[in-house]
C-alpha cells in the first residue's frame, strides 16, 4: 500500500512515522508514506498557499491553486482509490472505515490548516472526508498520522500475530475485553479463574460476556447501533 499526504508541515509527521509499527510495515515493504511539502508547489511568491476568505470574516483559507497544482501531479503518476480530506465536518473515522482503507492499494491524504481548503477542491478532487473526532485540531496532520496508523497496523503481514487485529475494539461492534497477564496473584488481586482453566470454549465465552458488559456500561449506544 502507499499513502501520500499533502501538508504544509511535513515535519509534524516525521515521528508518528518512524517508529514502532507504522516503522515495522515500512521497513517489511509493506506500507510506503510519502509526504509533500505543499509549499514547494505553489506559483506565489514566498511560498504562498493561503489567502484571506471572500466575504470577510476571520481565518485564513488554503488557495485551490497549489492543492490542485500537487494533486493532479500526483494523480498523473498514479490512481488514487480514495482521495482523502481530514476535516472536523467529514465522516467520523470507525474501524470499519479503517479496514475497507486498509484493502485500498493508493491513498492521498490532504491536510487542512487555518480555516480550511477552498472549497472548490472539496468538490472537484476529494472523494472522502474523514474526522477523527468532535473537536477541532490546529491541522490535518495529526489527525492523518492517526488515520495512517489505524490503517497501516491492518495490513497483512504487519503485526507479528496477525489474529491480534481481530479482537481489538470495535472490530466485531462491541469494546474489548479486560486483559491479564502473569503473574496470576499480583499483591492478592487475581486473575479472572476462567482464563487459567486451560479451557478454550469457556474462555471464549467468559471474553463475549465481558465484552458485552463492558459495551453496555460505557458504550451503549454500540448496542443500540448492533440491534443488541
Amino acid at each position: 500500500m502507499r499513502i501520500d499526504i499533502i501538508t504544509v508541515l511535513p515535519q509534524l509527521l516525521e515521528s508518528p512515522f518512524s517508529h514502532s509499527i507504522l516503522k515495522r510495515a515500512q521497513s517489511k515493504g509493506l506500507l510506503e508514506v510519502h509526504t509533500h511539502n505543499l509549499r514547494d508547489y505553489t506559483p506565489y511568491k514566498q511560498a504562498q498557499v493561503d489567502d484571506y476568505q471572500f466575504g470577510g470574516g476571520a481565518g485564513m483559507v488554503m488557495m485551490p491553486e497549489p492543492l490542485a497544482i500537487l494533486i493532479e501531479k500526483l494523480q498523473a503518476e498514479r490512481k488514487y482509490d480514495e482521495v482523502i480530506y481530514m476535516t472536523p465536518d467529514g465522516e467520523t473515522l470507525k474501524q470499519g472505515m479503517a479496514n475497507y482503507l486498509s484493502l485500498r492499494e493508493n491513498l492521498l491524504i490532504i491536510c487542512g490548516h487555518y480555516k480550511g481548503i477552498d472549497e472548490r477542491i472539496r468538490e472537484h478532487y476529494v472523494t472522502k472526508e474523514i474526522s477523527i473526532g468532535d473537536y477541532v485540531l490546529s491541522g490535518g496532520e495529526l489527525a492523518a498520522a492517526v488515520l495512517v496508523d489505524a490503517i497501516g497496523r491492518l495490513i497483512p503481514g504487519v503485526l507479528n500475530d496477525e489474529t491480534s487485529a481481530l479482537f481489538d475494539s470495535h472490530q466485531d461492534g462491541l469494546l474489548a475485553p479486560p486483559v491479564y497477564t502473569r503473574p496470576a496473584d499480583f499483591r492478592g488481586w487475581k486473575v479472572p479463574e476462567v482464563l487459567l482453566s486451560g479451557d478454550p470454549k469457556k474462555v471464549d465465552e467468559w471474553r463475549h460476556e465481558q465484552s458485552l458488559k463492558r459495551t453496555a456500561e460505557r458504550r451503549p449506544d454500540l448496542l443500540e447501533d448492533a440491534g443488541e
